[in-house]
């Protein structure tokens, strides 16, 4: 998945407008502008449309934490650079304080059988034995289970 389909899924989801969205990048100190949000959020084919860099998307995962968690004593951490499947998974995780019932229970609700071993090794860190790659396929059902679970409230 892309950076681009990530933030649309979760703006949608939740319905963030622009500014909630700016508040968010801001969090974890990052300015963005409208325009550039706009832009984010715009088809793969629009002319205007602009990709969405690793970092900026750390950029708003991470301000998304603070927005719901509270900011952590001390400087803000830095913002990655490099983001895979794996760490969207686990910001989201961190952000929505979700337990693995409710990440098990939001697959299943797009359809999806995970296993709670499974979903430990997506957890992991890299250099595990037992890490495992997020497969595009795995989270677009976890975002599609979170619009499902967030829609129906």
């Amino acid at each position: 998945m892309t950076n681009n389909d990530v933030l649309r899924r979760l703006r949608y989801t939740f319905e963030y407008t622009d500014s909630k969205m700016m508040s968010f990048f801001k969090l974890a100190g990052v300015e963005v502008t409208r325009a550039e949000v706009s832009d984010w959020l715009k088809s793969d084919d629009d002319e205007a449309f602009a990709e969405l860099e690793d970092n900026k998307l750390a950029a708003f995962l991470n301000g998304l934490i603070i927005a719901h968690r509270g900011k952590k004593e001390g400087k803000t951490p830095e913002n990655e650079t490099f983001l895979n499947n794996n760490d969207v998974l686990k910001k989201l995780k961190i952000a929505y304080e979700l337990k693995s019932e409710d990440i098990i229970e939001l697959f299943l609700l797009a359809g999806k059988k995970v296993s709670k071993h499974e979903l430990s090794s997506f957890m992991r860190r890299p250099t595990q034995p037992q890490y495992r790659e997020l497969m595009d396929q795995y989270l677009r059902n976890f975002l599609y289970g979170l619009q499902l679970k967030q829609k129906s409230k």
